[in-house]
């Protein structure tokens, strides 16, 4: 066949919406959608507990309170980040496969819920003077900022696997009664 008629077949096909243009795009799309429908909120539920764990261990900040657990709670969570794209890369994945650039941005961005959970904690103490807090009150307003995001992030878990009600009626609180277990730890540990 001459190039000519190639040529035509191929721009009719892209034209048409079944060329290689919109293939590719379908695919990159389809790869989106199986990413975003096996997506793990573990790393959700496990920063948002990393994150009541921090406040309640924040009882003795120094001279600028807030600003030093707003760090701590970002830092904390970055630096769990690096441990757990670590722990995947060079744990489980290595075995299973080269790394390579595309691997270590997946593993980046699967891990990175870690940070996210970090961040209501820490906007919450941000804004806390804001709602009239003192320094008590913000440290109160971050834990129940994190517990409810421990509890968001596994119903959001049992609802992307398809649970049924019951199931994310039961991971929900289960989730919310090991916060409420955090929550006792603080008000034992500072009495």
């Amino acid at each position: 066949m001459s190039r000519t008629r190639t040529r035509t077949r191929t721009r009719a096909r892209t034209e048409s919406g079944t060329g290689p243009t919109t293939a590719r795009g379908e695919r990159r799309a389809e790869r989106r959608a199986e990413h975003r429908a096996r997506a793990d909120y573990t790393g959700g539920v496990y920063g948002s507990m990393l994150a009541a764990s921090v406040v309640i261990g924040a009882g003795t900040l120094g001279e600028f309170p807030r600003t030093e657990l707003v760090l701590l709670l970002l830092l904390t969570g970055v630096v769990f980040w690096i441990a757990h794209v670590h722990a995947q890369l060079f744990g489980a994945r290595l075995s299973q496969q080269a790394l390579d650039r595309r691997v270590v941005l997946h593993v980046c961005r699967d891990e990175w819920p870690i940070v996210k959970a970090a961040v209501p904690p820490a906007a919450a103490v941000a804004v806390s003077p804001l709602l009239g807090l003192d320094v008590r009150g913000a440290l109160w307003l971050a834990l129940s900022v994190a517990v409810a995001g421990q509890v968001g992030w596994s119903v959001a878990a049992a609802r992307r696997a398809g649970a049924s009600r019951r199931l994310v009626a039961a991971t929900a609180s289960i989730n919310l009664l090991l916060g409420l277990l955090i929550v006792i730890f603080k008000i034992v540990l500072k009495h």
